[in-house]
């Protein structure tokens, strides 16, 4: 699950891309990749403040589910091809086996039965395949990066006109 924030047009970061490759300054492709990563780094502990707060009986604890989850939010920079950009995103390939999906599922990705989606989950309870527990998502992602898209995308313009600016 990833967040892209988009810019005047998507084309505006590949373009820049380009010219990195073609005038071939590593510095330059390096402050471009780091001026990215920090244009995205404060919705990091937004997302992981938001994962903290999924209502549960227990407590949070790093080596719970929700503690699992914000070990698995990070921030993805790509300077080259069509996905050229920054995204957010908490990663199912960083959970433990077994609990890949569970990103998408407790933000209600959902489960296609049919011809519904169903955002409600099935689990065991603890490990015993015995005993199964139906569970609701509760988002906890888009709902703050929606709210939070537009500094997003204003920090990450900045960085394209500032990089920009030395391109020229």
């Amino acid at each position: 699950m990833a967040a892209r924030f988009t810019l005047r047009t998507g084309d505006d970061l590949r373009r820049i891309s380009r010219e990195l490759r073609r005038i071939d300054d590593p510095e330059l492709k390096k402050r471009f990749r780091k001026e990215l990563r920090k244009s995205a780094a404060p919705f990091v502990p937004l997302i992981r403040n938001s994962i903290r707060q999924i209502p549960s009986k227990r407590p949070y604890t790093p080596a719970g589910l929700r503690g699992r989850l914000s070990k698995a939010t990070r921030i993805e920079t790509r300077t080259v091809g069509k996905d050229a950009g920054v995204a957010i995103r908490v990663d199912g390939r960083r959970m433990p086996d077994g609990e890949k999906r569970l990103p998408s599922l407790m933000e209600g990705a959902g489960v296609r039965r049919g011809r519904r989606v169903d955002t409600r989950w099935r689990h065991p309870v603890f490990g015993n395949r015995e005993v199964w527990v139906q569970q609701d998502s509760h988002p906890y992602f888009f709902r703050v990066v929606d709210g939070a898209g537009a500094a997003g995308r204003v920090a990450a313009a900045r960085v394209v006109d500032s990089i920009t600016r030395d391109i020229r």
